[in-house]
């Protein structure tokens, strides 16, 4: 079979061919019919990942960790935990669990949209414990996990979403996904600081989901030090989720000692409440409820996908 394979990590995954895995390896044989290229894979294969050394004990072996495709009864299934050296990114695959997709959803976007809205869905959900009403602010709103989290924010009823990042087209697209304000960052800091201020109104933002970290975040943050002494006054639920923008920051007491911030990640989510919250994102796919900019890509073109970087907004989606 073909598939994109590495025989060292820090390779650039290749279209080769490969041993095709057969029935009884441990688990699911599938074959693929969509796969999602991530950031996550690249950081993987290239050997900078805490995980990568685990999912990729020997070599060669092909890149990919997750995907979309049919199993040897006929089913259209999502499917992870791939049996090592197989990946994704292959005509078949031997996965450890797998999840039916509905009669409806094509294979792309089943293989896109849930990953990305589950990334906003359960933190926004079980470890902010979002209410209806409540203001959010989405902090690289323009990527496509971003827009994701605006129009999930919107779905679990917050009452006003604001959305950060540097693109001005991908910014004025946000308006059009439940976007109630927007704010440039690409301005001084001092305007910036203003902007977040002004955006989040007199009541102050209730949830804040970062996909940016590093300095944006540190100007976010430091326009919560209250301008009075006392206790809080409020909570401010802040999540971190990525970091293209830095993986550290520089953070005062002063903004958390009586601001009301909470840091938290994604934290731990039950695993009893996952088949329900897979079941609404399907759901809501049936009912139209998300837009995402999908472009699909041959498998024989993956090394050249590998190294686009003209992909702002959009998911990249290998098809073998």
């Amino acid at each position: 079979m073909k598939a994109a394979v590495i025989t060292k990590l820090g390779d650039i995954p290749q279209y080769k061919d490969f041993q095709e895995p057969a029935a009884g390896e441990g688990g699911t044989l599938i074959d693929v019919k969509a796969s999602v290229l991530e950031n996550f894979d690249k950081v993987t294969v290239n050997g900078t990942h805490y995980s990568s050394k685990k999912l990729f004990p020997q070599f060669p072996a092909i890149a990919g960790t997750d995907g979309v495709g049919m199993t040897e009864d006929g089913r259209l299934v999502s499917f992870g935990d791939i049996k090592r050296p197989y990946g994704a990114f292959a005509e078949k695959t031997i996965a450890g669990y797998t999840f039916p997709v509905p009669d409806g959803i094509d294979a792309a976007s089943a293989a896109a949209i849930p990953p990305s809205v589950l990334t906003s869905l359960l933190p926004l959900k079980y470890s902010a414990k979002l209410q209806p009403g409540e203001t959010v602010l989405i902090n690289g709103a323009t990527g496509v996990s971003g827009r994701i989290a605006v129009q999930v924010a919107k779905l679990l009823g917050a009452g006003k979403v604001v959305g950060t990042g540097r693109n001005e087209d991908s910014l004025k697209l946000l308006s059009t996904l439940g976007a109630d304000e927007v704010i440039n960052l690409q301005q001084p800091d001092n305007q910036l600081a203003e902007a977040f201020t002004a955006a989040a109104g007199e009541n102050g933002y209730d949830v804040v989901i970062d996909f940016l970290w590093g300095h944006p975040a540190e100007v976010l943050m430091n326009t919560f030090i209250p301008g009075e002494a006392g206790f809080a006054k409020r909570r401010i639920r802040y999540i971190q989720i990525g970091e293209k923008a830095g993986s550290s920051v520089s953070l005062t007491g002063s903004a958390l000692r009586t601001s009301g911030l909470e840091l938290m990640g994604i934290g731990k989510i039950p695993n009893e409440v996952l088949a329900d919250e897979i079941s609404n994102v399907w759901n809501w796919m049936k009912e139209g409820k998300f837009y995402m900019d999908i472009e699909r890509v041959p498998l024989s073109a993956i090394a050249e996908a590998w190294q686009r970087d003209d992909l702002a907004g959009k998911r990249l989606v290998i098809i073998p």
